[in-house]
């Protein structure tokens, strides 16, 4: 591993850096209008959700690692404190890309991209027709993190309206996270397709699990079973009583025949398969 002092490199290495590792990230594609009422669209990558009573999102444009020049986003928001945050999926990802190209002030990306220009309801900047979920915001705060190029500048926006697509919502009416088809941002010219990376992990805050410390040695130290193995071992609420292991025995008798290592292998099959219970059978069978 090398270890890196942010101030021994520079600015661009370490945004490379930062970029690779923070991944993926979700992406705000900010509607603003400038003093004169001219649109402007550009996606930001430096975006999430920071509060819901209020609801609060934040996303920076940040000031050019290579020319140390502001975004015109922040120009317009500096003026006219109103923003429409459009939430990026696959359908529209070509086209978002092409409404980051360095266009002149005043060009409006809405046209250069072929996204539609939908009025909004409270706020002044338009909404992308186009886009999944749209929240019409207020900016509240701007932070300035510094003047120098690579500076991040905090926008801090409070949502008044939101328009979700009923195509993306399921039959409980929430979002559904393979409808809605979200891409998001990572290191390079490199995205995600979010829905084709999906796998569910029950909470830990909706179980108390006896913990990674609370696992036999032998089995905490085994060569076989990983960190992740012994994550989902750990968020078990309690074992599984004697009872329960003689009876899975009797049905699964070669479990007695093989060495601790091959009960191990076993048990991260189960693992594999979210079966924690089976797995912790086949590893407490003596």
């Amino acid at each position: 591993m090398i270890s890196i002092n942010p101030k021994d490199i520079s600015t661009g290495e370490l945004h490379k850096y930062l970029l690779g590792a923070i991944a993926p990230r979700p992406i705000a594609f900010a509607s603003t209008i400038d003093k004169d009422g001219k649109p402007n669209l550009s996606p930001f990558s430096f975006f999430n959700v920071f509060g819901a009573n209020p609801p609060v999102l934040i996303f920076s444009p940040a000031r050019s690692v290579r020319n140390n020049t502001t975004k015109h986003t922040l120009d317009n928001v500096e003026d006219v404190k109103e923003v429409v945050i459009n939430i990026v999926n696959y359908n529209i990802v070509q086209q978002m890309s092409l409404s980051s190209s360095m266009y002149a002030k005043g060009v409006n990306e809405f046209e250069k991209a072929g996204l539609t220009m939908l009025a909004s309801d409270v706020v002044k900047p338009f909404r992308v027709a186009e886009s999944p979920v749209q929240f019409e915001c207020k900016v509240n705060d701007i932070i300035y993190t510094g003047k120098e190029g690579g500076a991040g500048n905090l926008i801090v926006c409070e949502v008044v309206k939101l328009h979700v697509n009923k195509d993306v919502l399921d039959d409980n009416g929430g979002i559904d996270q393979y409808k809605i088809d979200l891409v998001a941002r990572a290191g390079g010219n490199f995205y995600t397709r979010a829905r084709d990376g999906f796998f569910e992990i029950p909470k830990p805050i909706s179980t108390l699990g006896i913990g990674v410390d609370k696992i036999p040695f032998d089995i905490r130290n085994s060569s076989i079973l990983t960190g992740n193995n012994l994550g989902l071992l750990g968020n078990i609420e309690e074992l599984p009583t004697k009872e329960a292991v003689n009876n899975f025995t009797k049905d699964h008798p070669k479990f007695l025949e093989i060495s601790e290592e091959k009960k191990h292998t076993f048990a991260q099959e189960y693992l594999n398969e979210n079966d924690v219970e089976s797995a912790w059978k086949v590893l407490l069978i003596k």
